[in-house]
């Protein structure tokens, strides 16, 4: 009997937690992808630029070898490189002037439209947005009334001086440097529907201006030649190379001006330096070929759907891309308008408002 006892009292007590430990089987571990979707994602952009580039090379072909009498690739080829050929002066003198002045001027719109939009966060934003398309003509169009200037040597010093004194006054009427997107754009809003009235103003009055400016206030680039091509070149290129460094900031500022100086970022002065680019690229294109709309707010909407907002991307395809349009515009206006031509101003503007109304209707005009 005491033995039994003894063995019962050496049983061991029950828990209160009766449930029984399943232990579950190690979870499969899937095989790391071979390529990185962030790596695959570069692949597909580059690989899309290089494509982009093609067709610019083919824009720029068709530009030299289609106009008024319309040459065969061998013909131009030889017009390029022998000076003695027939097709010489006309490839030289004509064609190809205008086409590096389209270029350029596609160039510089695309670029400033780009950084526009995501300078203010607005998707309508381009290069006249804050009147600086407006203060380069309203200066252009004082200096031919009432100075008598009529090359493009003056045009484009009075261009870049008009430009610069709109954006310093929209910078000081937005609020100095506490301006925001939302007071700059109303500012400049202001400003460009003023000056543009001054321009027409301007033009009735004084029968000589309309005359001189006529095609120019439209948009044209038939009267490019090699001086003007080398004046507005420097300009160009200085304020490409400044939107280009602001690249990065303005992704930052894109977060806002709090996370913006949180990841080491400047507002005014990005602000500044961006309000500086587009200064220099507007004033020189418009001095070059006169207020040609469209292609600075289009070209970036259209590139966004493949480049995403990251403006490191988003620049180079609208460096690219803008000539592409402009250029391609300017050869249809030849076409179209034979034996004489229709004004690339006029054909962007009829192309561009369509196809834009396209985008808003189908809600891919994206916040930048």
């Amino acid at each position: 009997m005491s033995t039994a006892v003894r063995r019962v009292a050496t049983l061991p007590e029950p828990t209160l937690d009766a449930t029984p430990t399943v232990t579950a089987p190690a979870p499969s571990v899937p095989d790391a992808p071979t390529a990185p979707v962030p790596k695959r994602r570069h692949a597909a952009r580059a690989a899309g630029l290089l494509a982009a580039v093609a067709l610019l090379g083919v824009i720029l072909v068709l530009s030299i070898a289609v106009g008024a009498k319309s040459l065969p690739l061998a013909d131009v080829w030889s017009g390029l490189l022998h000076r003695d050929a027939t097709e010489y002066a006309v490839v030289h003198r004509m064609r190809l002037p205008r086409t590096l002045l389209g270029l350029l001027a596609g160039t510089a719109l695309g670029v400033a439209g780009a950084v526009m939009q995501a300078l203010t966060r607005n998707p309508l934003a381009d290069p006249g947005l804050l009147g600086i398309n407006a203060g380069a003509s309203a200066a252009v169009a004082t200096a031919a009334a009432f100075l008598g200037v009529t090359a493009i040597g003056g045009y484009v010093w009075f261009a870049l001086l008009g430009a610069a004194l709109v954006t310093a006054l929209v910078y000081a009427v937005g609020g100095g440097r506490g301006a925001t997107p939302a007071r700059l754009a109303l500012a400049g809003a202001a400003l460009n529907a003023t000056l543009y009235s001054f321009v027409s103003a301007v033009m009735l009055l004084d029968t000589a201006s309309l005359d001189r400016l006529r095609f120019w206030t439209i948009g044209s680039l038939a009267s490019a030649d090699a001086a003007t091509v080398a004046r507005v070149t420097p300009f160009i290129l200085v304020g490409l190379l400044v939107a280009l460094g602001a690249a990065r900031p303005l992704n930052a500022l894109a977060l806002g001006d709090d996370a913006a100086r949180a990841l080491g970022a400047r507002p005014a002065v990005i602000r500044a330096a961006v309000i500086v680019a587009v200064t220099l690229l507007c004033g020189a294109a418009t001095a070059a070929c006169g207020p040609i709309v469209f292609v600075g707010l289009l070209v970036p909407h259209l590139v966004r759907a493949l480049t995403g907002p990251d403006l490191r991307w988003l620049l180079p395809y609208c460096a690219v891309l803008a000539p592409v349009l402009l250029l391609g515009a300017d050869v249809l206006g030849r076409v179209l308008g034979r034996p004489g031509e229709l004004q690339v101003g006029m054909v962007t503007a009829v192309l561009g408002g369509p196809l834009f109304l396209w985008l808003v209707s189908r809600s891919r005009v994206a916040h930048p």
